[in-house]
């Protein structure tokens, strides 16, 4: 019976592998990194990913951690004496405290307007005041935006930025009252 050819081929060497790169590759991507600095720093990496988060007081499936209660069938249980429920032992509660604490933190405002939007909005504030229709006709409305859509952006620029948009305004009043 005659045998098949790839399977008494000897193995060739690649040469064109670099193997100390493919190697990292390989065990980057076998250990994934830990985005959150309190819990990466807490983390021990010759235990599972359970123990870990076991011992900082952390879940690993919310669904065992809060279970959700079957309204259908209610079933009573009985406790047996002797038998007690695991009491899991937090071993590292300042990741917890640490989370805690981060998540009470208030959020931080991240709405912000462009430079060149803002740039748009007080020139044709400093040069039309509230005439959008005039504003829409200007050379600098390059978007070639509707009067509607001017207002809208004005509108937005005065949402946030209301500080500035006041001390904007008091600058245009006193250069006019300069000019006169």
């Amino acid at each position: 019976m005659p045998k098949v050819k790839k399977r008494n081929r000897q193995k060739k060497y690649n040469y064109n592998v670099n193997r100390k790169k493919q190697n990292r590759a390989f065990r980057k991507r076998a250990k994934p990194r830990i985005k959150c600095s309190e819990i990466r720093h807490a983390w021990d990496r010759t235990k599972s990913v359970s123990q870990n988060l076991a011992e900082m007081g952390l879940a690993v499936d919310p669904n065992k951690a809060v279970p959700i209660p079957k309204l259908m069938q209610p079933v009573m249980r009985m406790e047996i004496d002797g038998q007690e429920k695991k009491t899991k032992i937090v071993r590292k509660p300042y990741v917890l405290n640490e989370l805690e604490y981060q998540a009470s933190l208030p959020e931080k405002k991240s709405e912000t307007l462009s430079r060149d939007l803002i740039d748009y909005v007080q020139h044709m504030i400093r040069n039309h005041g509230e005439n959008y229709k005039a504003m829409a006709r200007d050379e600098k409305n390059y978007y070639q935006d509707t009067p509607k859509q001017i207002k809208g952006k004005i509108s937005v620029y005065k949402r946030f930025y209301p500080e500035e948009y006041q001390a904007f305004c008091a600058s245009l009043q006193q250069e006019k009252m300069d000019h006169k």
